[in-house]
């Protein structure tokens, strides 16, 4: 009798990026034969982008690491052996609580990738594992793209994660400065389907903007693109608050402080001075400081561009000054806060944020919401002295190729006592562990977003059960992250209160179940009724209630943002035009089927023409007798690759630009499976001596010279 073939349909979710959004899965005979975007998701809508349809790849990725492992000799020699769970989470454990006792904890190093935001199990037990390292050598991928937001929302609204996303579906007016949703899907505003959402602004006769010194992918849909010079923008956006103040257009709520002193502040930023800094005419800059506030509805949004600079805290100070002057702050088709089921915020499940508590040891860089700058990692390994870290923890991380001055940071990890890293892959970073504890997949573990609903462009809520159950022998990263906190405690002789012990083994599913119930917007029972999610409405206005500063007001001009104006003033009047033979500025850039510095060894994202070049815009190129397609050197203070260039229009002159990410070269695991891709990481050139106030790299406009090979 022949075999019954079982066909299911399953609801899943991708959590690769912001977007969240909703799939269905076909699953045949326990093999995903179909992944597309689940019509019924209210959030997602059916959206789907090549980077969903992956999650069945990296399932069954035969380089997927699926047990612990660790590491038999050094460099190109080395070899990996499988531990069970108990001997490898004792060998950690004791590695980790005997630095500790020997040298204190700030001897631990702590580095969090992006992808922890996007699990449910860090999300709930990972906080707990991080304190027990007792160190405040903290960093994350937060300081290497995102802290300027997190360090503005705190001083303006008072907490770190308080930040204000565009009401998307309902604008007039989108102003977008130094972001790429059509590639990013959006990034700090979860946007799924932003491609139908801007024809459906188009529909309803409204315009996008766009600022960027390349011309990407959302501004070749916009109604209108302007070049501007990378780490200039921030003139462009205060002589827009200039305008607004000087031609009395400013219409702050009623809640603000400051306005007079955030006048003074900005009349020397004119546009005049806008367009000899960033190439962006004087008559633009008024005319859309004029169309943002006679716009019925509009908010201005700026991303990775204005962030990773040297300016990128001022960058996101003035936009949030340009939403609330405008009138467009906390309405309708303005800059709103979401209200998630789970309202991390306002319950203080994630802390409000403070600055400067304590600084790192080489550089004396201050601190924020509990982290240093990823950029100061090296330097805190390699100069000697009390408190130099000796041990590393990495999680879902892999910091060679996504912080600065990668090739530094990988000879500072080779010179480790111990590291040991919570990742699915060996990669560039953790081939320098002594122990890799894989967790399950996306497929195999439930999910909330206990994050990106906070960001969303529309209130929903949605539980996801694993698709796949973990097999015996694996484990969560919710379960390595218990297990490491009660092993290192008992082995410091601080063992676990009961309270405490039973909080690290008890399952995610089990506290999302009592925060929603107690929230009061939906619960684990609708969600379950609703494995497509549930629409909680459209962003309303909830200001200034939700504000968590002191008597519930703003805050205009705060002082630790307003004292940087000087430093930018300085800047702006050292700016020069690149000559033939002188310096370009490097920016980076993303694509859809990229997910920062993974999932080049998926063939699926990885497909079709290059898309590891050097771009430059053809005057570039002939100034220095390069042909197109030809291989360059690019040089910068800290280091030099060589890569293909290639000649288009899209790039503002003087400037270049390679992909974020690229440059995964690893000679292959355990299996021999070799995991590459064309390319060079950019993150062989960015400096790490160049900072933004919050501690954020400042990856864009690092001056480099290109010439041919």
């Amino acid at each position: 009798m022949p075999a019954v073939s079982l066909t299911e349909t399953k609801t899943a979710v991708c959590n690769l990026c912001e977007a969240i959004c909703g799939l269905r899965l076909t699953v045949e005979d326990g093999i995903v034969t179909s992944v597309r975007g689940n019509p019924d998701d209210p959030l997602s809508r059916g959206y789907i982008c090549p980077k969903g349809v992956s999650l069945a790849d990296v399932y069954t990725d035969p380089d997927r690491l699926r047990r612990p492992v660790r590491r038999v000799g050094s460099g190109a020699e080395a070899t990996w052996e499988e531990l069970e769970w108990d001997e490898a989470l004792d060998l950690v454990a004791e590695r980790l609580a005997a630095t500790i006792l020997e040298h204190g904890g700030d001897a631990v190093g702590a580095y969090l990738g992006n992808p922890n935001a996007h699990s449910l199990g860090f999300g709930t037990h990972g906080a707990g594992f991080v304190r027990s390292l007792r160190t405040h050598n903290r960093f994350s991928a937060s300081t290497v793209d995102q802290v300027p937001h997190q360090l503005v929302a705190h001083l303006m609204y008072g907490h770190q994660l308080m930040i204000a996303v565009p009401d998307l579906d309902r604008t007039d007016f989108f102003l977008v400065v130094g972001a790429n949703p059509m590639a990013s899907n959006g990034s700090l505003m979860t946007v799924p389907d932003f491609p139908q959402r801007v024809r459906e602004l188009h529909e309803r006769g409204g315009r996008m903007v766009v600022l960027d010194p390349r011309r990407t992918e959302t501004a070749k849909v916009a109604d209108e693109h302007h070049f501007v010079r990378p780490g200039t923008d921030a003139a462009v956006l205060l002589a827009m608050l200039h305008v607004l103040v000087a031609e009395d257009l400013a219409r702050p709520p009623s809640y603000v402080d400051g306005l007079d002193r955030l006048a003074d502040l900005v009349a020397d930023f004119t546009p005049e001075l806008a367009e000899q800094a960033s190439g962006v005419s004087a008559e633009t800059v008024r005319s859309l400081a004029r169309e943002l506030a006679a716009a019925g509805s509009g908010v201005v949004y700026g991303r990775m561009g204005v962030s990773t600079q040297a300016f990128g805290t001022v960058c996101q100070w003035a936009i949030a000054c340009l939403n609330l002057l405008s009138g467009h702050f906390d309405r309708p088709g303005g800059a709103m806060f979401p209200e998630p089921a789970v309202d991390t915020v306002g319950r203080r499940i994630v802390g409000p944020g403070r600055y400067d508590r304590w600084r790192s040891r080489v550089r004396d860089v201050p601190e924020f919401a509990g982290e240093l700058p990823a950029s100061v990692m090296a330097e805190e390994m390699r100069t000697p002295g009390e408190g130099r870290i000796r041990t590393v923890v990495t999680s879902a991380g892999n910091p060679v190729l996504s912080t600065p001055d990668g090739p530094g940071l990988s000879r500072a990890l080779e010179d480790l006592d111990f590291m040991v890293s919570v990742d699915l892959y060996i990669n560039e970073t953790t081939r320098h562990a002594d122990v890799i504890l894989p967790p399950t997949s996306a497929l195999e573990r439930d999910q909330y977003d206990l994050v990106f609903h906070g960001f969303a462009v529309r209130n929903t809520a949605r539980w996801t059960p694993a698709v796949f159950e973990a097999e015996q022998d694996q484990r969560h990263d919710w379960q390595i992250f218990g297990e490491l906190t009660a092993r290192i405690n008992e082995r410091l002789g601080t063992p676990l209160a009961d309270d405490a012990a039973a909080a690290a083994a008890t399952p995610p599913a089990d506290l999302i179940a009592v925060l929603l119930e107690s929230g009061g917007r939906t619960t684990m029972a609708d969600l379950l009724e609703h494995p497509e999610g549930v629409d909680l409405g459209a962003l309303r206005p909830t200001m200034p209630q939700r504000l968590q500063t002191p008597e519930q007001r703003i805050d205009l001009a705060p002082p630790l943002v307003t004292d940087d104006l000087p430093r930018l003033r300085d800047a702006l009047a050292a700016v020069r035009p690149a000559t033939d033979d002188g310096e370009l500025l490097l920016i980076g850039r993303r694509h859809k089927q990229d997910c920062n510095s993974w999932l080049h060894n998926t063939a699926r994202l990885t497909r079709g023409k290059p898309r590891h070049h050097l771009l430059m815009h053809p005057d570039d190129l002939s100034a220095r007798g390069i042909a197109d397609g030809q291989r360059v050197t690019v040089t910068s203070r800290v280091g030099t690759v060589e890569v293909e260039a290639s000649g288009v229009d899209d790039m503002m002159p003087g400037v270049v630009s390679l992909p974020h990410g690229y440059g995964h070269q690893v000679p292959g695991t355990r299996l021999g499976h070799a995991s590459t891709v064309a390319g060079v990481s950019i993150n062989d050139l960015t400096d790490p001596e160049l900072l933004d106030i919050s501690g954020n790299a400042a990856l864009s406009g690092v001056p480099v010279r290109v010439s041919a090979c």
